[in-house]
């Protein structure tokens, strides 16, 4: 019984885990699929860059990179602490 209750609890929490790639759909119409677009043609490609501590300081509102902060900011205002980091490790993948 006990194996039964920890596979469900396990099986729980992948379900609930980030989806880092359906996160990235609201990115990709600025910095495209793979991340290979300089987005607004302002800032530089993001594909396989670690975004993880840009994208905090963006919600933190600490980060104006190319005077892009205050709309990044509204970008990733929703996205929880796990939401940030599943999109920026998919990022990193790209």
């Amino acid at each position: 019984m006990k194996k039964i209750a920890l596979a469900m609890l396990v099986a729980g929490v992948s379900l609930m885990a980030a989806d880092g790639a359906a996160l990235y759909k609201k990115c990709a119409a600025c910095h495209g699929a793979k991340g290979e677009k300089h987005a607004l043609g302002k800032s530089v490609p993001i594909h396989g860059v670690d975004t993880l501590q840009m994208l905090k300081d963006y919600k933190a509102g600490t980060r104006n990179a190319h005077g892009m902060g205050a709309l990044m900011k509204g970008q990733v205002a929703s996205y929880s602490d796990a939401d940030l980091e599943a999109v920026a490790e998919y990022i990193k993948g790209l």
